[in-house]
């Protein structure tokens, strides 16, 4: 039964802020849980006996389920709804956390061993992070009238990056006081925190939720054309079977997304696995420097996040979807092209990270432009079309994870810094094509 406050007049409720803010706070504690081990690297990878090329593995391990179960992830989001999807989950994240404490030790087990147990654990964590923003593309949908997706999407992404920016501080110093294993017993607790926190206040649908009046509901159902959900009956139809995710696989414009995404992801991948290390081993900053040097960025990504997913909506309402969702793109990739290669490239120390540092914050200036784009093209089945989207930019992590250490290698690290620019011109070609204006409902009825 829903209370007065659903049957007043008064102007709009502000639960649909509320829910964003929760999904913001689980960003941040899914990202300090899943870049521990980035942050933790030097000393995993010395006490454990482990070489730059095993470590790569260990970190494709995360990618390669975390790619894997994104398309999974979203449509079991779509189908089941995100109240249910993301508190299961968050529950997850915890154990997983805990369970990577319990990996054998150098001195009674064989390296392979080690990286097997490693790689397992890795793996399933990938898988469990996997659905977690497809399923807030299904949640943000539910509770944002279009044309307002950008900036909910982009402070997601603020979230993540502040999280990423607190795990680069907290992580190494509570690794240098308490060792690696007992820091990831202290901090997996607060997966359980956030799944309680979500499961207590969210709700799938707005005219569900107890604190939502007629005016909120209204606000966030103006302006549909029945591609986006709206309510509990509508939400069945998100529920497609295998014609309709088909159909979402097929579609040219999920493609083309799919295909920029992972390119802008190269370079993501490139500040979220070697960044840190780059900083200690390359560059030869102290572990406690580099982990400032590092959070700087990730709040530098913060900033970058939300600012562009202000500007994307705001430039959607002036230019429409289309190039609403491009410009930021390629704003943002196109910068990123000239700090990736002064970054690499110049001797300085302070010169090239200060370049990197700026890198990230146009580089996540493109994220929630990136998502809307998949919730405009997606519709109904805007958590499968993030899914998919997010399953090949995953890929490219694991491509990423493998060919760096290469690179490295072969031809120095400025060569494996600098190989960054050439996916981000590929990620404005490949977004260039991308026509946010053609909803996949509105392709199959025509």
């Amino acid at each position: 039964m829903k209370t007065s406050n659903y049957d007043s007049a008064a102007r709009p409720t502000s639960v649909r802020w509320r829910i964003l803010a929760i999904l913001v706070v689980m960003s941040f504690i899914a990202y300090v849980l899943r870049t521990n081990l980035s942050f933790a690297a030097p000393e995993m990878m010395a006490e454990l006996g482990l070489s730059e090329i095993q470590w790569g593995y260990v970190m494709a391990a995360f990618t390669a389920g975390y790619a894997i179960f994104q398309f999974p992830g979203g449509v079991l989001g779509d189908r089941f709804g995100p109240r249910r999807v993301l508190a299961a989950i968050a529950i997850l994240w915890g154990v997983l956390t805990a369970a990577t404490s319990a990996v054998p030790a150098q001195d009674g087990a064989s390296v392979g061993l080690i990286v097997g147990a490693l790689f397992v654990v890795r793996f399933l964590v990938g898988a469990t992070h996997a659905p977690t923003f497809p399923v807030v593309n299904s949640s943000v949908v539910r509770w944002f009238p279009p044309g307002g997706w950008a900036l909910p999407l982009g402070l997601s992404s603020t979230g993540l990056t502040l999280g990423a920016a607190t795990g680069a501080v907290v992580v190494p110093l509570m690794v240098t006081q308490y060792g690696w294993r007992l820091t990831f017993v202290l901090i997996a607790p607060l997966g359980l925190f956030t799944a309680v926190l979500w499961w207590w206040y969210a709700r799938d649908n707005p005219s569900d939720h107890p604190s939502v009046n007629a005016a909120e509901v209204e606000l966030i159902r103006a302006d549909r054309d029945g591609a986006e959900l709206n309510s509990r009956e509508d939400a069945s139809a998100g529920e497609g079977g295998p014609s309709v995710w088909l159909r979402v696989l097929k579609n040219r414009d999920v493609l083309f997304l799919t295909l920029s995404y992972s390119s802008m992801n190269f370079v993501f991948y490139i500040v979220f696995s070697w960044f840190f290390y780059y900083l200690v081993e390359v560059r030869e900053f102290s572990t406690t420097d580099a982990g400032f040097v590092a959070s700087a960025q990730w709040i530098a990504g913060a900033l970058g996040a939300t600012l562009g997913g202000w500007l994307c909506d705001r430039m959607c309402r002036r230019l429409g979807l289309r190039w609403g969702c491009r410009w930021p793109v390629i704003i943002g990739m196109g910068v990123s092209v000239v700090l990736i290669l002064l970054g690499a490239a110049h001797p300085s120390p302070t010169v090239a990270v200060t370049a990197m540092v700026l890198l990230f914050f146009f580089n996540q200036l493109t994220e929630g432009p990136y998502w809307a784009s998949s919730i405009a093209v997606g519709g109904k089945q805007a958590g499968a079309a993030g899914g998919v989207m997010n399953t090949g930019a995953n890929a490219m992590g694991i491509v990423n994870a493998l060919l760096v250490p290469w690179l490295a290698l072969v031809f120095g690290w400025s060569v494996a810094i600098g190989s960054a620019a050439l996916f981000a011109l590929l990620g404005i070609g490949f977004m260039l094509l991308v026509r946010a204006d053609c909803p996949i409902d509105h392709e199959a009825a025509t």
